[in-house]
C-alpha cells in the first residue's frame, strides 16, 4: 500500500511540475531563448496570490487567474522592452539578459516585500481525501486539477485557434510564417506573456502548501529545466510527460533512499535519457 501511496503522491507532484515547466518550454519552442527568469516569474505569481489572499481574502486557487494576468502583462512588457533586443543576438547575450532579469526581480521583491517567509492558511490546507487506504492531499489535488485544465486548454489553444496555429507556424518556420501574413512580433510578445503567465499561475496554486520568499524561484528553476529538457525542450506534451516522470521517480525514491537523496535517481534517469535521446524523450517538437 505504501507503493500505491507513493505513486499517487508522485503523480500529483508530477502534474504540478508539468504546470511549472509548460511556460518555459513554450517560450523556448517559439523563440528559442532559454528563460532563466522563469523561476522568478513563479515567485511573483506566489506574491500576487499572497497579497490577493491578505487584501481581498481571495483563495489562492482563484487568485491563480490574477497571477496569470499580472505575469502575462509583465512578461509581454519584458519581451517588448528587453528580450526583443537580443533575440537575434549571440546566445550568451540572451543568457545574460534572462539571468539579469532574474536577479533584478529577486532584489526588487526583497526590497518591496522583505526577506521573511510568508504563507497563507486556507480551510483545506491539511485536508485529504481517502480512497481506500490511499490519502490524497487536497491542496495537491487542486493544484493537479489546475495543471490538467491548463494542459488541455493550451493543447486546444495551440491546435484549434487561429492565433495558436500562428504560434506553431512561427515555431516551425518564422520566415514562412511572415510571408503568410503572420505578425511575428505580436506572436513572440504573446508567447512570452503566456509563458510568464503560466509561471505566475503555477506560483499561485502551490501557495497553499509552500512558503513564498524572494529567492524561492531558485528552488524550482532546476526542476523546471530538468522536466522540460527530459521531455524535450520546446515540446509542451513533453513537459507534461517529463513532470510526471520526475514526480513519480522522486516519490518512489523516498521509499528506498533518504529524502535528501530523492533527486539522485531523477538525475540518473535524466542523464541516461539524454545519453540515448539528446533531444529528450519526445524530442524537439516546435510547440505541439
Amino acid at each position: 500500500m505504501a507503493l500505491v501511496q507513493a505513486v499517487v503522491n508522485g503523480l500529483l507532484i508530477g502534474g504540478i511540475y508539468a504546470l511549472i515547466s509548460m511556460g518555459l518550454t513554450l517560450i523556448f519552442g517559439v523563440m528559442e531563448i532559454v528563460n532563466f527568469a522563469q523561476g522568478d516569474f513563479l515567485m511573483l505569481g506566489m506574491y500576487v496570490a499572497y497579497f490577493a489572499f491578505v487584501g481581498l481574502h481571495l483563495d489562492p486557487m482563484a487568485a491563480a487567474v490574477l497571477g496569470f494576468a499580472a505575469l502575462f502583462v509583465l512578461g509581454a512588457l519584458i519581451e517588448i522592452g528587453l528580450v526583443r533586443r537580443v533575440l537575434h543576438g549571440p546566445q550568451i547575450s540572451q543568457i545574460f539578459l534572462t539571468v539579469g532579469i532574474a536577479i533584478t526581480l529577486q532584489n526588487a521583491a526583497l526590497a518591496l516585500f522583505g526577506a521573511d517567509f510568508q504563507s497563507v492558511r486556507v480551510p483545506y490546507q491539511a485536508s485529504a481525501l481517502s480512497v481506500g487506504h490511499v490519502q490524497i492531499p487536497v491542496p495537491y489535488l487542486l493544484a493537479f486539477a489546475w495543471s490538467a485544465a491548463v494542459g488541455i486548454a493550451l493543447h486546444v489553444f495551440l491546435g484549434r485557434t487561429a492565433f495558436g496555429r500562428a504560434i506553431r507556424a512561427v515555431a516551425v518556420n518564422e520566415a514562412a510564417a511572415t510571408l503568410c501574413g503572420v505578425n511575428v512580433r505580436l506572436v513572440r510578445m504573446v508567447t512570452f506573456g503566456i509563458g510568464a503567465g503560466l509561471a505566475g499561475l503555477a506560483g499561485a496554486v502551490i501557495l497553499p502548501y509552500a512558503y513564498v520568499f524572494p529567492t524561492i524561484g531558485l528552488q524550482y528553476v532546476v526542476i523546471m529545466f530538468t522536466v522540460a529538457v527530459l521531455g524535450g525542450l520546446g515540446n509542451v506534451t513533453g513537459a507534461m510527460l517529463g513532470g510526471l516522470i520526475v514526480g513519480v521517480t522522486q516519490s518512489l525514491s523516498t521509499l528506498f533512499l533518504p529524502s535528501a537523496l530523492e533527486n539522485l535517481i531523477v538525475f540518473a534517469i535524466f542523464v541516461g535519457v539524454l545519453m540515448i535521446r539528446p533531444a529528450g524523450i519526445l524530442g524537439r517538437a516546435n510547440v505541439r
